[in-house]
Order: structure tokens, then C-alpha cells, then sequence
């Protein structure tokens, strides 16, 4: 049996909750172009993600140990790709729309900068006072702008449904305000589920890294975190001969699919409630559907304290994060001064166009790439920057 786009669109219309967003449903794109004959709208967009230059520089960006510091820890890239799956899996439960939710999870974070959040801290602080900088915000820029996928106009033209999901700030580019609350960040249940699907992932996965690395220790974990020693219990029933390394894993899985489980309950129940019959009515509703529960979400919320304590600030982490964001903002000021060493079109005379110019360009690079810089430019000691270079 083969699949057309036509077939696909109707297996959406026959098979999805009235609540999900289907892409006979679609707002459209901003530029119409012709349809494809066997991938729907939200495939075309996942594929053009992706094929991005950004996409691919995700492998080489920090979560939240730096990149080169272990082959095992988790990249920006692992993360997004965690967080696709988590979003597919609550989609597919929920009735919703799989492959708009993955288009909206592949470029969640394409706006980072390198190093993480230290990062985005930083560009945001040199970006004061000519617009700032927020992660969210660029990377509908990359998407919107710097990406091009086609010679006679910029950005990938994606779907208003993805742009909506990527936007979180009350407008989707080239389309203008389109929440019915300007009070209230209110999306569809797939951009709602790939938002928490984001915390889910990188807060039991940062967990799992810093357990790898061995700067949490299970002992602390179950003294202070409920959350944790549930999990624990339960890994300890299922898996009685588990032990050391092996129950530390089994643990964190059991911990997201505590998660998940709730998320999944929770957002039941509240569909059950409110009854939606469109995805718009989702978008006059004046709460989050896909959400935790009040305990669990007591309970994310002191592990998230938790790892800003005990992990995010350790000095192994923060002092490195800390000493390679310096870099960044030395090459900033490198580049405003002398903006041929940039290479490539960026409008030296135009004082506000420089400085986002620079800020697109360091944005864009990878952590790796900021190694070879910084010692090219001797900002950094070769033994300063942890892994291997690239030649």
C-alpha cells in the first residue's frame, strides 16, 4: 500500500482528537509554495530543521558540561533528539499531531549560543542595549533569517503551526499577534507538550550526566529529593539484583516515567474537563492543559533547585562554563572593532546592524569552533580547553 501526502492528510482527519492540529487545518505559510506529493506540511517542515547548518552545529553546543569533556555526557543535539521522542510518545497517547510537535522539538533550541546558558547570559548582557539577546527569540531568527533554503528569499518558510510553538512571545513572525490573550502564553497541545517534554529531558537527563560524571552522589539525592527516592524504591522492586552504576540508570528511568505518567494523567483529566472541540479552542483557554500535577510539580520544582545548588553552580561545571564565556565576550568586542575578521556581508557602518551581525555570528558558532578561536586569537591556553580541537 503506498502513502500520498492526500492519503496522509486523511488518516489525520479520520485517526486525530478533534483538539489536534491537523495540516488540512493549517494557517498556511507565509510564502504559498506547491504542495509535496507525499509528505505533509509539518514532514516538509521537520525535514527542512533537520537539513539546517544550525541543526547539525547542535552536536558541538553545551547542555551543561562543556563539549569535549566526555564522550558520553549529553550535547545540545542528544538533548533536542530526547526531547522529540518524549514529544512524539505523549502526541501519540494524546490523539495530537506527531510530526508537528517533532518539527517544533528539532528547533527548539537552535537559538542557543555555545556554552549554554552561560552563554545566552552573556550575549544577552553585551546586547543590552541594542535589542538583547534571548534563545527563544533567535531561533526564529535562524528559522525566519539566517537559514536559507531557497536563492530569493531568507528563512525556511515554515508553517504558522511551528512558528507559533518556536515563538512563546505573542507573535509568529511575518504573521503578526495572533493569541487571543495577550496576557497568557497559550499554544497548541503539540507546542504545550514539546515545552514540558523540554523540562522532562533536560532535568532527569542533566541529573543523569551529573551522576555520570560523579558530581551528584545517589545518598544526597534520596535525602533530600522525594521525587528521587520514589524512583529508587520502585527500580529497586523491579530490578532487585540492580546495583551501583546500573541502579543510578534504571532510577532515572524510572523517574521519567513517573513523569510522563503524570503529564499523561494530568492532561487527560483536563481534557476530559474542558472538552475542547478545535485546536483554537485550546487557544482561548486561559491555562496550560499539558501540565504536572500540583505534588509533582512541587516536587520538579525542588529538583530543579536541587541541580541549580548542587550541579549548574559546581565548580566543575560553572568555573570552565564561566572561563569560556569570557571568550565570548571577547570576541565580541574583537569583532565590533574589526568586523572584516568576521568574513562574509555585515554592514560595518550601520552601528545597531553590527552588533546583531556579531551577535548572529558567535551565536551561530559552536563551542569547538570558540576553542579554535580563542587560541588562534591566544584568548585561551591550550590546556584551558577540554577535549581535542578539530584540525
Amino acid at each position: 500500500m503506498f502513502l500520498s501526502r492526500r492519503e496522509l492528510e486523511s488518516r489525520e482527519a479520520d485517526r486525530l482528537a478533534p483538539y489536534a492540529q491537523k495540516c488540512l487545518e493549517s494557517r498556511g505559510r507565509l510564502h504559498p509554495e506547491t504542495d509535496d506529493d507525499w509528505r505533509t506540511l509539518y514532514q516538509r517542515d521537520r525535514d527542512r530543521i533537520l537539513h539546517t547548518r544550525a541543526f547539525r552545529r547542535l552536536e558541538y553546543k553545551t547542555q551543561v558540561f562543556l563539549n569535549g569533556t566526555g564522550d558520553h555526557l549529553r550535547t545540545r543535539l542528544t538533548h533536542t533528539l530526547e526531547v522529540g521522542a518524549i514529544s512524539r510518545n505523549l502526541c501519540r497517547f494524546l490523539g495530537l499531531n506527531e510530526d508537528l510537535a517533532e518539527a517544533i522539538a528539532l528547533a527548539h533550541d537552535l537559538g542557543h549560543a555555545p556554552f549554554g546558558h552561560n552563554g545566552d547570559e552573556v550575549l544577552h548582557r553585551l546586547m543590552d542595549r541594542h535589542g538583547g539577546f534571548e534563545h527563544n527569540r533567535q531561533g526564529q531568527r535562524i528559522v525566519e533569517s539566517l537559514e536559507r533554503r531557497v536563492p530569493d528569499r531568507p528563512g525556511l518558510n515554515l508553517t504558522w503551526e511551528v512558528l507559533e510553538g518556536l515563538g512563546r512571545h505573542g507573535t509568529v513572525p511575518g504573521f503578526g499577534p495572533h493569541r487571543a490573550r495577550d496576557d497568557f502564553p497559550s499554544f497548541s497541545l503539540e507546542a504545550q507538550i514539546v515545552d514540558l517534554a523540554d523540562e522532562i529531558a533536560y532535568y532527569s537527563h542533566d541529573l543523569d550526566d551529573g551522576l555520570s560524571h560523579g558530581l551528584l552522589v545517589p545518598e544526597k539525592l534520596g535525602q533530600e529529593l522525594a521525587l528521587w527516592h520514589l524512583a529508587e524504591e520502585q527500580a529497586r522492586g523491579d530490578h532487585p539484583t540492580a546495583r551501583g552504576k546500573q541502579l543510578v540508570r534504571l532510577t532515572v528511568r524510572t523517574l521519567i516515567d513517573h513523569l510522563i505518567r503524570d503529564v499523561i494523567g494530568t492532561a487527560v483529566a483536563n481534557l476530559e474537563e474542558v472538552r475542547p472541540e478545535s485546536p483554537d479552542a485550546i487557544r482561548e483557554i486561559d491555562r496550560r492543559l499539558i501540565s504536572y500535577s500540583p505534588p509533582v510539580a512541587g516536587d520538579c520544582g525542588k529538583l530543579r533547585a536541587f541541580l541549580y545548588r548542587n550541579l549548574y553552580h559546581h565548580p566543575v561545571v560553572y568555573v570552565p562554563n564561566q572561563r569560556c564565556t569570557r571568550v565570548l565576550e571577547q570576541l565580541f568586542n574583537l569583532y565590533i572593532r574589526e568586523p572584516e575578521r568576521m568574513g562574509g556581508d555585515h554592514p560595518p557602518d550601520d552601528e545597531p546592524g553590527i552588533h546583531r551581525a556579531v551577535c548572529d555570528h558567535i551565536a551561530g558558532m559552536t563551542d569547538r569552533y570558540v576553542y579554535g578561536l580563542a587560541q588562534k586569537h591566544g584568548f585561551l591556553s591550550p590546556e584551558q580547553v577540554p577535549g581535542a580541537l578539530p584540525d
